[in-house]
């Protein structure tokens, strides 16, 4: 569909819009599971990019407590309990562009310990990599990788502008290139407009990602975010969700950051109805998730529900 057939959907009466993105769904995930995730910032602050939304940015003044990477064993160790929480997938996050020398060997060390657990699956999210990097973490065992296009191509410059949007989509077909799934979404509610929604959905549907992480911003005190509150109501996210679908039939929809302080539970699980079939679970980067039996609750609902 074009982006005027996809706004004109987007305005549809919302239950009729749901409805088409819950048959989409059904029609391509013949089972009724979400796919759990979690996450462990194994490198905390400092970054030199100015993302506007990011607590980890030194170009904001977040109050985060900053740290250098974790040992190997500690990382293990967290993907383990994650394995025990539900978890069917761990990603190493480190904060920055990218990382070399020493660090990145010590973050490869980190990959093969977490692959080679049994009952978890290796990613990673380790800012824009180059290309020998890449083969490096996937001989290391990384089977996906997050990289996000955030927002649309049309208002990244209002976001961030140490690097640009086609910095982002080349690192996204350069781990499709050499066999990595990519996980690749949005942070939902910075500003943007419905047309850059649909932008956004038809920019990650050219890319073909495995999983498509949608965020809802938290506007973190110290950001140059704070005080969006406002920026997106909760019936706008679940529209967005469906454009989505019905954008990437075959996509994982990943309900991920903000979904704890910006959507109550029952648009969480409008979500599902909508396309949700993923979930990050546990602690985010610098923020705590949701309670583990609030997201159990949410995934019976979805696993049992007619």
């Amino acid at each position: 569909m074009n982006k005027q057939e996809l706004l004109k959907l987007y305005d549809f009466d919302l239950e009729e819009l749901v409805s088409i993105a819950e048959k989409i769904t059904k029609e391509n995930f013949k089972q009724k599971e979400i796919e759990v995730c979690s996450i462990i910032s194994a490198k905390t602050g400092k970054c030199k990019e100015n993302c506007k939304y990011c607590s980890q940015s030194i170009h904001n003044h977040a109050d985060i407590v900053c740290h250098p990477l974790l040992d190997v064993e500690e990382v293990r160790q967290a993907a383990l309990r994650a394995k025990e929480n539900g978890a069917s997938r761990f990603c190493i996050v480190t904060s920055g562009r990218s990382k070399s020398g020493e660090d990145f060997k010590k973050i490869l060390e980190m990959i093969k310990a977490v692959s080679s657990t049994d009952g978890i699956h290796c990613c990673a999210s380790l800012g824009l990599l180059n290309e020998e990097q890449i083969k490096q973490i996937k001989e290391a065992g990384v089977e996906r990788f997050n990289h996000n296009i955030n927002t649309s191509k049309n208002y990244h410059h209002k976001i961030c502008t140490t690097h640009n949007f086609e910095d982002r989509i080349n690192t996204v077909k350069l781990l499709t290139k050499h066999g990595i799934e990519t996980c690749t979404g949005v942070i939902l509610g910075m500003g943007e407009t419905k047309e850059d929604r649909v932008d956004m959905a038809l920019s990650l549907a050219e890319l073909n990602p495995k999983t498509v992480p949608i965020n809802v911003l938290n506007p973190i005190k110290g950001t140059a975010l704070e005080g969006y509150e406002d920026k997106i109501t909760e019936e706008e996210v679940i529209r967005t969700i469906c454009i989505f679908r019905i954008t990437m039939p075959k996509a994982i929809l990943r309900y991920a950051g903000g979904r704890k302080t910006r959507l109550s539970i029952e648009t969480q699980k409008l979500g599902l109805r909508a396309g949700i079939n993923g979930m990050l679970s546990g602690d985010y980067l610098t923020t705590e998730g949701a309670a583990l039996s609030q997201d159990r609750d949410l995934i019976n609902y979805y696993e049992t529900e007619k």
